[in-house]
């Protein structure tokens, strides 16, 4: 063999070596790409203001409030605006979810029946808010493939409920950019598998240590000219939050 053929070999061996994925690495599976989805969205623990309007064909109304989270256990949300709902509190702790109404000074617990209605008039639901169910346990995840959103690569990944799961949808189909894990669009079905509303999130920014979108529409299937929007006007990950925060004595308290 000549010293040229040597080298062509030698050449293309260093090339495939190159090439070739780190031994060991292998694509996340379905359930790691929605944990890390999840994870992104939530934090340790966070703080954010969001501004909320619901888009109907003749009206629409606009709705402000303040949140605070921990974990998957503790959320609360202050109604800052308008007038009429302001200072309304929703506190979740575990699996169980309060209203304090500040104009009746009354206190009332909300039944796990209750979850799926509609919070404040929009089309986000109880459960949306406070996050009561978990995508990451109260499902199965399947990927079904790539696709490319607004320019991002993201896994297609579909969720189908576990049999002792207490969930409404019959199935959500999800779109989580490759690169940083944050969704992009939520399709979510009922039982009989008939789309009932589609989620899309834009607004892609850089918040503290990550990259999240900041612009949420929820629009339902049947209801032309319908949709409720969510934008994040600030936000803040992993901030000190006692569990006492999370209290049916501050529910009163807090502004």
């Amino acid at each position: 063999m000549n010293i040229m053929k040597k080298r062509s070999i030698i050449l293309f061996s260093l090339l495939i070596l190159v090439m070739a994925p780190p031994l060991g690495a292998q694509e996340p599976t379905a359930r790691e790409v929605v944990q890390k989805s999840y994870d992104l969205m939530r934090g340790k623990s966070s703080y954010s203001e969001i501004t909320m309007k619901i888009i109907r064909p003749k009206w629409e109304r606009t709705l402000s409030f303040k949140a605070w989270a921990k974990g998957t256990k503790y959320s609360m949300i202050y109604v800052t605006a308008p007038a009429k709902e302001k200072g309304q509190v929703f506190l979740k702790r575990d699996k169980e979810m309060w209203n304090w109404i500040p104009s009746i000074e009354r206190t009332i617990k909300i039944p796990p029946s209750m979850m799926m209605q509609s919070w404040m008039g929009s089309d986000m639901t109880n459960d949306d808010l406070v996050k009561e169910s978990s995508i990451v346990d109260d499902y199965d995840q399947e990927m079904s493939g790539t696709e490319t959103i607004e320019g991002y690569e993201c896994y297609k990944i579909t969720l189908i409920p576990k049999e002792e799961s207490a969930v409404v949808w019959g199935k959500i189909v999800s779109w989580i950019s490759k690169k940083s894990y944050f969704t992009l669009r939520n399709e979510y079905y009922d039982e009989d598998g008939y789309l009932v509303n589609t989620e899309i999130l834009s607004e892609i920014k850089n918040v503290g240590d990550r990259t999240i979108p900041t612009y949420f529409e929820m629009i339902p299937e049947d209801k032309p000219g319908q949709k409720t929007t969510m934008e994040f006007t600030s936000i803040k990950f992993n901030i000190p939050l006692d569990d006492n925060f999370f209290s049916l004595q501050n529910i009163r308290k807090v502004r």
